[in-house]
């Protein structure tokens, strides 16, 4: 019997791979950072790990602006910020 391949990805702040389902999407819509909970949005995304630590050196390192073209501003920010804190209570 065949084991089901478990896509992995990369975040884009710590470089470690993960199974996709754990890490946080970000797409680039509108030259505004998204944060893509259903995973199945259009455009070019980029991966994340759920901590607040991660999206503090991607924002510090300027990860978004060389993976997406698109610079992080505040409100990005805060909404990114939000979908993680919101994961990590569940």
């Amino acid at each position: 019997m065949k084991t089901k391949k478990i896509p992995r990805r990369m975040c884009i702040a710590c470089r470690q791979g993960q199974p996709k389902k754990e890490l946080v999407r970000v797409v680039a819509s509108d030259n505004e950072l998204i944060a893509d909970e259903s995973g199945k949005a259009q455009g070019r995304g980029a991966y994340l790990c759920p901590t607040v630590e991660c999206l503090d050196k991607a924002k510090k390192i300027k990860a978004f602006d060389r993976q997406l073209s698109t610079p992080m501003s505040e409100s990005a920010y805060n909404a990114i910020k939000r979908v993680i804190l919101r994961r990590d209570i569940k």
